[in-house]
């Protein structure tokens, strides 16, 4: 089964994040198919970047989403709405 899920990276307390396409057999720090993105929390406001159109896609030919990616884009949904208004 393909997953969307955060991939960690950085240092030891210093953590960011890559929004990845894998499959679910693979570790965390595991192959992926393709990065869709980045996260990283230490900035204020969190910086994220996203690439919809990949994400779409892959929702589309079956991959499913990790609880974590969900709550970011349900984010990055929110945060677009407001800069719109």
């Amino acid at each position: 089964m393909v997953i969307i899920r955060l991939q960690r990276r950085g240092t030891k307390k210093t953590p960011d994040h890559r929004i990845v396409v894998a499959d679910k057999a693979h570790s965390q720090a595991g192959r992926v198919l393709e990065t869709l993105g980045y996260y990283n929390p230490a900035y204020e406001p969190p910086k994220l970047t996203l690439n919809e159109s990949r994400l779409t896609y892959w929702v589309s030919t079956g991959a499913q989403i990790s609880p974590a990616v969900t709550s970011l884009v349900k984010r990055i949904k929110k945060t677009a709405a407001t800069t719109r208004a």
